[in-house]
């Protein structure tokens, strides 16, 4: 096997990291790793193990990209074959820019507290403890229950968020925006393969249109709650969009021109983010927005100002 080593950030890859968490496991990797690639029987020979047990917990490591299987010609049909995928693992906390909590302002906005929004069914709002109001119906979203939600979802419209500009009160000079929050598309039940164009607005100026790839339910997300579905939505990805003088970057890739000069932070006491899928969009797969208690990483969304 070659000699490839993973370096994982334990906050970006909590999956990785709950997938080691089992000496079965580790002793699957350990024995992968010294003796080469083996087929499901002989692992479990070597660890005297049912077959069943290895083979439930190669899913989870495979899942988590520690290790793949590839299917060869055996005497009787075909068998799966299972390969480490790295020789080392590495654990490393990044160093997160900026380093000084006084250099960031942040708000974290609670998932239901939009001021404005226009959806169309399907749609939908829940907490951790249950479904809030009426599946399908977009009145459902003027309920004043929406406070409690973790997980809401709808096909097209929006929902804006006002943040307080707290900027303006520390009388201090931006020089960046960030945004952050985590979402995928959204189809009745669920599909690996269900594009949707996904709009960021700020401040009424679109600062990018990301397609979702998917509406994720080949899992439970990590923090979605036993009663939820297993057929409905389990989590999203987390986008992070940041907004500087030389344009709009998207997981650090510049995705527009679109400059903070453009959003005019300073000139306005709030700050109105927009999140939607438009009626013209190319994809229009709709949207699932993943708050706290639900999806991989069960946070709120968040406004971060960094300081000039």
């Amino acid at each position: 096997m070659s000699n490839q080593i993973l370096v994982v950030d334990p906050l970006e890859r909590i999956d990785l990291i709950r997938s080691l968490a089992s000496e079965v496991r580790l002793r699957i990797l350990d024995l992968l790793t010294r003796k080469g690639p083996k087929n499901v029987n002989q692992v479990a020979e070597e660890l005297g193990l049912p077959q069943s047990t290895i083979s439930a917990n190669i899913q989870i490591l495979a899942d988590a990209g520690l290790i793949q299987t590839r299917s060869q010609k055996a005497r009787k049909g075909s068998q799966k074959v299972c390969y480490s995928t790295f020789s080392e693992l590495l654990i490393a906390f990044k160093d997160r820019e900026p380093t000084a909590s006084q250099d960031v302002i942040e708000v974290v906005m609670p998932l239901g507290l939009y001021t404005r929004c226009e959806v169309t069914a399907p749609c939908g709002l829940c907490s951790k403890d249950g479904v809030i109001g009426l599946l399908d119906v977009p009145d459902t979203f003027l309920d004043p229950d929406r406070m409690r939600a973790g997980l809401l979802w709808f096909t097209r419209g929006f929902v804006e968020y006002q943040f307080p500009n707290n900027a303006t009160l520390a009388k201090t000079a931006v020089g960046a925006l960030e945004l952050a929050l985590e979402l995928s598309s959204e189809v009745p039940g669920t599909s690996k393969d269900w594009p949707s164009d996904i709009t960021i607005a700020v401040n009424g100026r679109e600062i990018d249109t990301w397609t979702a790839p998917a509406d994720y339910g080949d899992k439970r997300g990590i923090h979605t709650p036993g009663w939820w579905k297993l057929a409905g939505s389990q989590y999203g990805d987390l986008k992070v969009w940041r907004v500087t003088p030389e344009g709009t970057f998207r997981d650090g890739k510049r995705v527009s021109a679109c400059s903070l000069d453009d959003l005019a932070v300073a000139d306005h006491r709030s700050i109105r983010v927009r999140i939607g899928v438009k009626d013209d969009a190319r994809h229009p797969g709709g949207i699932n927005i993943f708050g706290s208690g639900f999806g991989n990483h069960s946070k709120d969304i968040a406004l971060r100002l960094i300081k000039a």
